[in-house]
């Protein structure tokens, strides 16, 4: 597929960081707070995100899920439960891997909107994190994504925030294609090509 020939990497690799509440699982909302899930029965992929990763896949991009569960810490989540909702997403999505940050400290290195996760994973991964993209509905992880220089696209919530992030997009789909078209963009001479 063209995108892995236009892929070109020099010895490292280019990643798509994705939140997982309300990018990756559908989230309640309730007195205006998205209310993250804490039983696996509860626990609902977003249907668009499948069509949006697999693209991204496809592009040659590793796909990492980082997520702050502060529910972890407080003792209302438990470790079993997270790993089975976990289980569901390596299962239903194209997703390489996935950090978590179990802690209720949002000073902690590891918590969003700290880039703990972010530089964590490109060591694991030898990303290139300045070639990376972070895909989520929330402000912290613009934050993170600034700090540790990647190119943040935003899916438009009551909670995007209206600083840091450099791209705003109306849904999951959207996010991927705008991703797409900036790794076009970043190749000259792929101009004749269209995207898919």
């Amino acid at each position: 597929m063209f995108w892995q020939e236009i892929c070109f990497f020099s010895g490292m690799r280019q990643a798509v960081f994705l939140e997982r509440d309300g990018i990756l699982n559908l989230c309640d909302t309730v007195n205006g707070e998205q209310v993250t899930p804490l039983r696996c029965e509860r626990f609902r992929i977003n249907p668009a995100a499948r069509k949006a990763l697999e693209d991204l896949k496809a592009a040659g991009f590793v796909l990492i899920v980082t997520t702050n569960q502060p529910a972890v810490a407080q003792g209302i989540l438990p470790r079993r439960e997270l790993e089975r909702m976990h289980t569901v997403l390596f299962r239903q999505l194209p997703i390489d891997d996935i950090f978590v940050c179990p802690h209720a400290d949002w000073t902690h290195p590891s918590c969003k909107p700290q880039p703990g996760m972010f530089l964590e994973a490109g060591f694991k991964w030898g990303l290139d994190l300045d070639q990376s993209f972070v895909i989520s509905d929330k402000e912290a992880d613009a934050k993170a994504a600034q700090v540790a220089g990647c190119t943040s696209v935003m899916v438009r919530s009551p909670w995007t925030g209206s600083e840091y992030q450099d791209f705003v997009v109306d849904d999951v789909p959207a996010a991927a294609q705008r991703i797409l078209e900036l790794l076009a963009t970043n190749h000259p001479g792929n101009e004749a090509m269209h995207l898919p």
